[in-house]
């Protein structure tokens, strides 16, 4: 079995050990080591990276024998070190310490959240963007989750020992553990001061004030619980000073300080909710003024339907004109017209065909047919149909040609 030198020292990245195996994961070559600072991938939390005799180490793993299998990114030509070789190794000091600050700071959420919502851990994950905890709770409050963060940060201030050790059996049988563990022998526990024991087998702080801050990011509801996504150490600050230089930008857009954004951007959703009323009045009125026009020439023409296309329209107002023309009643008192609208734009030409309810026209069936004809889509009901036809169709002469009303 492979020493595990970060047992000892978490903070130990170089070492030098002996190659005793070649191994294999996933057909990438690996070797085995009498000892290795590298931690393998588990637990939920993520493998180291590295060098290992000036090769790089892309992942660690644990094989099904309970091996740990260092695997290579060998260079073009390169062979895996002679069993039995002396090589040096160098874990990457900077990743392992946003490990060690995620996994610490993991252990004293779970804590706090079940001292102060009644929430157990059932899993969590580690994840390059994202940490996760999975709470057996359907429901998580806001203000226990602001609660739980405050007494993390506040152990996080009281630098207390992080102590990861062996306990004999009769110790560990007398110890506040948060879970049980699951081996039965060689239990590894680390204790965060007198806040939290847990089983646990991963990289941690030696001194709670290394996790440096610790920050819930988001909730959602999952598998009948809740998950709860957080940051601490350097990626919580990164996070942090993401948020701020965005709200300094908001602020110097809207001419104002970081504190009073809440307040300008409630006033400009105002501002904007009424210039939608404004401009949806204002699209009544022209579709309605629209509609009447054409109207009015068809029926002096005796026509029972109106082709027209814009270039200054979308979706809404094709309809509304539609709506009106195709309630408007001929001197026979039957509502049987029928509009053909479309409306011109860069990416291709909206298409919009209705029918009164005297008509029996085929609206869906005459959108499908041009569509297939002029490479578009589109179809719908007999009573009313749309589709997007390619730019520069000419929907007047497909209209012309096509319509049979």
């Amino acid at each position: 079995m492979t020493t595990r030198i970060y047992y000892e020292d978490p903070l130990r990245t170089e070492f030098r050990a002996r190659v005793v195996a070649h191994a294999a994961w996933s057909g990438a070559p690996a070797v085995v080591l009498d000892a290795t600072a590298f931690y393998p991938e588990s637990g939920g939390q993520m493998a180291d990276r590295g060098a290992l005799a000036g090769q790089g180490v892309r992942d660690v793993q644990v094989g099904d024998d309970g091996a740990v299998l260092h695997v290579m990114d060998l260079a073009p030509g390169s062979a895996l070190p002679a069993v039995g070789a002396e090589v040096d190794g160098a874990v990457d000091r900077a990743r392992r310490r946003v490990h060690m600050a995620l996994h610490t700071g993991q252990h004293m959420l779970s804590r706090a959240l079940a001292d102060v919502a009644g929430a157990e851990t059932m899993s969590s994950r580690l994840g390059e963007t994202a940490c996760t905890i999975d709470l057996d709770r359907a429901v998580a409050q806001e203000r226990d989750l602001a609660r739980a963060e405050d007494l993390v940060n506040a152990v996080v201030d009281d630098d207390v020992a992080v102590r990861a050790f062996f306990p004999a059996p009769a110790e560990l049988a007398a110890l506040p553990l948060r879970r049980p563990p699951k081996v039965t022998d060689g239990v590894r526990i680390v204790a965060i001061g007198e806040f939290d024991y847990t089983p646990c087998g991963g990289t941690h702080c030696t001194r709670s004030a290394q996790v440096g801050l610790v920050r819930v990011t988001g909730v959602e509801r999952y598998k009948g619980g809740t998950r709860v996504y957080f940051e601490a150490g350097r990626r919580a600050r990164s996070a942090l000073a993401g948020h701020s230089d965005v709200l300094t930008s908001l602020a110097r857009e809207l001419t104002c300080g970081t504190a009073e954004v809440p307040g300008a951007l409630e006033r400009l959703r105002a501002d904007l909710t009424r210039a939608r009323e404004s401009l949806g009045t204002a699209r009544a009125k022209l579709a309605t003024a629209t509609a009447d026009e054409l109207a009015a020439v068809a029926l002096a023409r005796g026509e029972r339907q109106v082709t027209a296309a814009f270039d200054d329209a979308d979706a809404d107002v094709l309809r509304a004109i539609a709506a009106r023309l195709t309630a408007a009643a001929g001197t026979s008192g039957r509502c049987d017209m029928v509009a053909f609208l479309a409306a011109r734009a860069a990416d291709g030409v909206l298409v919009l065909v209705a029918r009164g309810a005297d008509s029996a026209f085929d609206c869906g069936g005459f959108v499908k047919r041009v569509a297939a004809a002029s490479g578009g889509r589109g179809g719908g009901r007999p009573e009313r149909a749309e589709g997007r036809l390619p730019a520069g169709a000419d929907w007047l002469a497909l209209v012309a040609g096509a319509a049979g009303v």
